[in-house]
């Protein structure tokens, strides 16, 4: 059993690894065919001769007790005996079997070297021979390539041993092998096709009596669907496997699901529970490994938690097991992940690079680049850390020629970014600039594996990926802020131009890591094909400043930078956000919205004054998603007074195209009820009438409206515009943002499958996606991910939501007028949404923007 390593390395900076215990075919000499899975061998019988001396039958059975007890040495020096007495009696099937337990237990001492060689041997010996006892060694041969860092070579091994297993018409030893290729399949980032080898080794074994393969396969199920972000899945499938483990009274299993289960609390973002199951895991383990694996995450979360008392607690427990590991690649993470615990910690800096040099020197000794290379590029880190940079900059190109020479991508990204760090530091912008593009180009490439990275991967990427990005850029645009420069038209267009296209790179590689998949990706629309009147504005935080760039038509991109840092920036954004409920005073408020509306707006004010611009489309950033650009307020007006507003989550992902201008007709979804756990809405049943008062509609409301009366509308009838008049919610996990049905919640993947199930043969588009009742989820500074997420998932050329859930009558007064605009075919969706905002906005009683601002139009705004 070999949870994933090199992706958590990848994503999470070491967080919650894994020291591994390979699930290993070792042939012992032995009557009894029970599997025994984990760290101990599964044995299987080989057939003695009847003549044959007992002796070297006892030392493989004494061989077998010692290896089961940890005493390698020990096992190696009978099996060794008992190798020799076979080869003496020309008794080769025998001799091979023991053969292959010397190479695991060779495995077991980091030795190599031997282990190579035993097991040549056993493979030679059984050329052409016992098809059962070449299986074995086979997936043995594979445990011990995975073992040196040889993914690939394991995987290719793996799959022969599944091929003779199937001529044989053995399917507990297709099972068994199936089950090591998922190691390999982890291992080299290929998820998905794990996922795949698991369910299906799980669904052969479903009507199997429960044994300890189902317990493993299980075990590796729930890691994988972790790994891929199916965390409420993970746990409901490692409790089976655990419960099974106990129900078989297997303690290293039991053991094992403790640790897997806390991995996945831990990618829950539930550290306390975490902690409880790596406690339970250390309590009850009878591996090394595995305590000291649970130890090492537990270490982490004290450090990530800051639980100074329980960090210093374990760190001497830890230490000593460290620095007695034997060389191979999941020793070397070993020391990787503990001297990242010490870094986060800020405790005994002096004993890391020691501990980092001895991982270096035990990857050489093994010959794995792969893990050489993560050792080199932390000692890096470690160095830049301290500012040493010119050892800083030669460890990050060694590890960086290793990954190179490896192949390995998701290595290679992490080291040119670290050579770009070190480059600005050191003052070459221009070879840090090239560091940085060639890291970006690594990620471009690697997208399809990155978006079905690890379980934690939802966070991680603000820590791994994000930055890269926001790092360039803000190297990009500083030659302009260095030089003082106040004339846009004087900045150069092509770093402009260059840093436009990383947040438009940005915002695809965002919503990608948030589906877990590729989105839809168009070319980028060009402003001045498009509408001449609009302009995009691109807001773009960095750590110590606000920069913007302007895109008007027919004209060279603008620029501009405000001093200020991301974390004042962030202040601001929250006291907006938070101001914008009915009993704060109309004075305060606007002064807070004056202080947002300067940051962002009147930097551009009169340049945008001068183009004749009627519409601004935001490209918005961070948390800056969270607040409605129509509060914006400059002392006299608020911003939606003086233009039409839209937001896109990039021109990439949603290009703008004029609506085809027939008659609309409207699919209304609507619940006036209480249900599922949500208040009623009564205005919804007002909203209804009024929308049907000013277009042709059709309703399925309150219990009619179920998710297959909707898809069976959907199907057969092309209606532009889609409403939903019912709670949902937008969060930064695409799980749970939904809408609700009458009898289901749809996620927004669901939600998209829905739309888009009209016939292929339609030529109407959904123009426009309503979502009047929706809100974002608190406390969740993600949340507004989930609302791009709909609109580009749906498939919906525009999409109206609400950031918060608004007053009854006020939503359903915004939602006729809005219609009742949009029923008129010279005003564009933006003008529509605008106009009924200004409308909602003269009433005395709903004057503050808490009742018509969070009205926001994502996508076409023509």
């Amino acid at each position: 059993y070999l949870p994933s390593i090199f992706m958590i390395l990848n994503w999470s900076r070491l967080k919650y690894i894994c020291l591994g215990i390979l699930v290993t075919l070792l042939t012992v000499l032995q009557v009894d065919k029970s599997i025994h899975l984990g760290q101990q061998p599964v044995v299987a019988a080989v057939t003695v001769e009847s003549n044959l001396n007992s002796s070297p039958t006892a030392l493989v059975q004494e061989g077998k007790e010692r290896y089961q007890l940890g005493q390698f040495t020990e096992a190696i020096a009978l099996w060794q005996q008992a190798a020799q007495v076979f080869a003496k009696n020309s008794d080769f099937p025998n001799q091979a079997a023991v053969l292959s337990n010397l190479a695991l237990a060779h495995q077991q001492l980091g030795q190599w070297q031997q282990g190579n060689e035993s097991i040549s041997q056993s493979l030679n010996l059984l050329k052409g021979k016992n098809g059962e006892m070449l299986a074995q060694a086979l997936n043995i041969q594979g445990s011990l390539q995975l073992a040196q860092g040889e993914t690939e070579q394991a995987l290719t091994t793996w799959e022969q041993a599944t091929n003779v297993y199937q001529k044989l018409g053995n399917q507990v030893g297709v099972n068994q092998s199936l089950l090591n290729q998922t190691q390999a399949l982890r291992v080299l980032g290929l998820y998905a096709r794990a996922r795949k080898t698991l369910e299906q080794i799980n669904q052969n074994l479903k009507d199997q009596p429960d044994s300890l393969l189902k317990v493993v396969s299980l075990l590796n199920l729930g890691d994988t669907l972790r790994v891929v972000g199916k965390l409420d899945t993970s746990v409901e499938i490692l409790q089976q496997s655990q419960a099974i483990a106990q129900k078989l009274k297997s303690q290293p299993h039991i053991s094992l699901a403790s640790l897997s289960l806390g991995n996945t609390a831990a990618a829950q973002q539930q550290p306390e529970e975490a902690i409880k199951y790596y406690q339970q895991a250390i309590d009850t383990a009878t591996s090394p490994n595995t305590k000291l694996q649970a130890q090492l995450n537990q270490l982490r979360l004290f450090a990530d938690t800051k639980k100074a008392a329980e960090f210093q607690a374990l760190l001497p427990q830890i230490q000593p097991q460290i620095e007695n590991l034997p060389p191979s690649r999941t020793s070397i993470y070993a020391r990787v992940n503990f001297v990242q615990s010490l870094q986060k910690a800020q405790q005994k800096r002096q004993i890391a690079a020691p501990i980092l040099a001895t991982a270096i020197q035990q990857a050489k000794s093994i010959g794995d680049l792969r893990a050489e290379s993560y050792a080199l590029g932390y000692l890096g880190e470690l160095y830049e850390q301290n500012q040493q940079w010119n050892e800083a900059q030669k460890l990050t190109e060694q590890a960086l020629i290793l990954a190179q020479s490896s192949n390995a991508a998701e290595i290679s990204y992490l080291w040119q970014w670290q050579l770009g760090r070190v480059s600005q530091a050191t003052g070459k912008p221009e070879i840090a600039i090239d560091a940085y593009n060639q890291a970006v180009k690594t990620l471009a490439n690697l997208r399809k594996d990155l978006v079905s990275g690890n379980a934690d991967i939802q966070y991680s990427f603000q820590e791994s990926i994000e930055p890269i990005y926001r790092e360039l850029v803000g190297l990009l645009l500083e030659p302009q802020k260095t030089k003082k420069i106040k004339n846009a038209t004087d900045i150069n267009q092509k770093n402009l131009q260059k840093a436009l296209d990383l947040i438009e790179s940005l915002k695809v590689a965002e919503l990608d890591n948030y589906f877990g998949e590729d989105c839809l990706i168009n070319q980028t629309a060009k402003i001045d094909q498009v509408d001449k009147t609009a302009a995009i504005i691109y807001p773009i935080i960095l750590r110590d400043r606000l920069e913007i760039i302007v895109s008007l038509s027919n004209q060279p991109l603008r620029h501009y930078t405000t001093n200020i840092s991301a974390i004042e920036l962030e202040k601001i954004i929250r006291e907006m956000r938070s101001s914008l409920r009915p009993s704060l005073g109309q004075k305060q408020r606007q002064a807070i919205a004056q202080k947002a509306y300067n940051l962002i707006i009147q930097p551009i004010d009169a340049d945008l004054a001068n183009s004749g611009i009627k519409t601004l489309v935001f490209v918005l950033d961070g948390s800056m998603k969270n607040i409605p650009m129509a509060a914006l307020y400059d002392g006299k007006q608020y911003l939606v007074e003086k233009y039409s507003l839209a937001q896109t989550p990039g021109l990439k992902l949603l290009a703008p195209k004029p609506i085809q201008q027939k008659q609309l007709k409207i699919l209304i979804g609507g619940i006036t009820e209480s249900r599922q756990g949500f208040s009623a809405l009564p205005g919804v049943e007002v909203e209804i009438q009024g929308i049907k008062s000013e277009i042709p509609t059709e309703v399925l409301f309150n219990e009619t409206f179920t998710s297959k009366d909707f898809q069976r509308l959907m199907r057969g009838t092309p209606f532009p515009v889609v409403h939903l008049a019912t709670h949902g919610e937008f969060s930064s996990n695409a799980d749970n943002t939904f809408i609700l049905t009458w009898d289901n919640r749809l996620n927004v993947k669901e939600l998209g499958e829905l739309l888009q199930i009209r016939d292929e043969d339609s030529n109407t588009p959904i123009e426009l996606l309503v979502l009047s009742a929706c809100q974002t989820a608190t406390g969740d500074k993600r949340a507004p991910l989930g609302l791009a997420g709909v609109a580009v998932r749906s498939g919906a050329r525009s999409t109206i939501a609400s950031l918060w859930s608004v007053d009854d009558n006020s939503t359903s007064q915004f939602m006729i007028e809005f219609y009742n605009q949009l029923a008129n075919s010279q005003v564009t969706k933006a003008e529509a949404i605008r106009n009924a905002q200004l409308a909602i906005l003269k009433q005395p009683q709903f004057q503050n923007p808490y009742y018509w601002a969070p009205f926001i139009l994502v996508g076409n705004w023509l």
